[in-house]
């Protein structure tokens, strides 16, 4: 029977992946729809498999307390699923009010996440160039965009647009419109700044977020002559390093999914050990976190601009895989006694939140665990604490990353060093500042970075790797996972 039914569940399995290139696609998600709602003692085992109930509830045990809202604790996870656009608004204010210091009454914007950040206006970034551009005294931003996100563009906080058809445009080609032109591509740089020229800049001075490329200066002094550009990228890096009370709530309530992630993982495989690859594992808790989540979003329904930002990833490796610092390989392993496993879990609601990596010790046939990889185990969980414990108000970035690799080195981890012990976060993952020597940067209170001590070991074939989000605080840092890094959550045996 018993075999029965592992055939079953990876059977299911294999079909829900290859399912991605099937014509039966639709009609196999049904079923596998059916499969997780349906919880009734008759019911044929689910997709992710059915969970032994003692591991579920030992894994949920050995959870951290939950703690929130005291000093130096997570916020309470935020019952909303995106930033409102009264937040966007008074970013947006506060860019403003820093940028007046440097004479700047207006600003354009290019980067995706910088757009997202200010104005709320979340697209898909492609080849297809997209800016936002505001006065200080506007009542909304003007875009300028391609036909393609005619809807999302013009559903949220819109103060008019230039529209070009799509890459490349040529002059007058507008299908949509009925009008099907082809010709000689026009320079979109140059036919957003004849935009904003027709728009009119408030002041002398307009703020980029970042510098222009010498071809991209004469083409603005030839639209724009009489305004000058100003290198605003500093400022908005130090007003999205620091974390308002609203994306820390966001950050809290994505990392209860990180956590949930987490213990569906170890609870799988427990219940299924060496049966399984780390490909099994990591799709099985992909699926069942990723329908969790969405289940618990307003998603009206299908409408845009709903769920915005909310995403899980989940990566497993197995074995030889953990040893290298960015493998280029496809994981694919079996799960083995006697060997290092790391669980990666990176959930993000209204983007806000980050990842969280655990690494697992399995033991071998007789129960031991190896002396070496424990040794590497131990030294890099350490390294974590001494980060959470030093990033507080006032510290300086590179005075942690000394710290932390001085203890690598002290403990003879020398040669198994290859990267910096972490980042800053934001919504497009790896922001400044960095957990780096040559970082100097003084922490502010409510900054988050990640912690990835890692150390790496090619030929023994074994590596630990670490993540969470730590927050900044006033006496010392506090994860946002409540997951131990623990030998009694994390040393396992099958």
């Amino acid at each position: 029977m018993k075999n029965q039914l592992d055939q079953t569940r990876r059977r299911v399995m294999k079909y829900c992946a290859l399912g991605l290139v099937s014509s039966a696609v639709v009609n196999r998600m049904e079923r596998v729809a059916a499969m997780q709602t349906d919880t009734s003692p008759t019911s044929p085992r689910t997709v992710t498999g059915k969970l032994k109930a003692e591991y579920k509830k030992n894994s949920e045990k050995l959870l951290l307390p939950r703690a929130y809202g005291g000093k130096d604790q997570p916020p309470k996870p935020a019952d909303y699923d995106m930033l409102p656009t009264s937040w966007h608004q008074r970013q947006m204010k506060l860019l403003f009010s820093r940028a007046a210091e440097k004479g700047v009454q207006a600003v354009l914007l290019r980067d995706p996440p910088n757009v997202q950040y200010f104005t709320g206006y979340w697209y898909r970034s492609t080849e297809r160039p997209q800016v936002a551009f505001m006065n200080k005294d506007d009542g909304a931003p003007w875009y300028f965009h391609p036909v393609i996100d005619n809807q999302l563009v013009r559903a949220g906080w819109f103060g008019g647009e230039k529209v070009y058809f799509d890459f490349p445009h040529t002059p007058g080609g507008f299908p949509n419109e009925g009008k099907v032109v082809t010709g000689p591509p026009v320079d979109l740089f140059e036919f957003m700044l004849e935009g904003v020229r027709d728009k009119k800049v408030q002041g002398n001075k307009i703020g980029v977020d970042g510098e222009l490329y010498p071809s991209e200066l004469a083409k603005l002094k030839k639209i724009l002559p009489q305004v000058e550009p100003v290198d605003v990228s500093r400022l908005i890096k130090e007003i999205r390093i620091t974390k308002t009370p609203e994306e820390l709530a966001l950050w809290s309530r994505a990392y209860t999914y990180n956590d949930r992630a987490h213990i569906f993982a170890r609870s799988y495989l427990l219940t299924y050990g060496t049966d399984v690859t780390d490909l099994e594992l990591q799709t099985a808790t992909l699926l069942w976190i990723t329908d969790l989540l969405y289940q618990e979003l307003d998603l009206a329904g299908g409408f845009m601009n709903h769920g915005v930002g909310a995403e899980c990833d989940v990566a497993i490796r197995a074995g030889r895989t953990t040893a290298y610092p960015h493998p280029n390989q496809p994981y694919y392993s079996r799960v083995l006694r006697n060997q290092p496993l790391q669980v990666v879990c990176d959930v993000m609601v209204g983007n806000c939140g980050g990842e969280n990596y655990r690494m697992y010790q399995i033991a071998d046939q007789a129960g031991h665990f190896d002396a070496h990889g424990t040794k590497i185990w131990e030294v890099s969980q350490h390294c974590c604490d001494i980060q959470r414990d030093m990033q507080k108000e006032g510290a300086v970035c590179g005075d942690i990353a000394y710290a932390i690799h001085k203890y690598q080195v002290e403990q003879g981890m020398q040669k198994y060093i290859f990267h910096r012990p972490g980042h800053g976060e934001a919504s497009e993952g790896h922001y400044a500042p960095y957990i780096a020597l040559g970082d100097r940067t003084v922490l502010k209170k409510n900054s988050i970075f990640s912690e990835e001590p890692g150390l790496y070991d090619p030929e023994g074939g074994v590596g630990y790797n670490w993540s969470d989000n730590i927050v900044t605080g006033e006496s010392t840092g506090y994860r946002m996972s409540f997951v131990p890094y623990t030998k009694e959550f994390l040393f396992v045996k099958l």
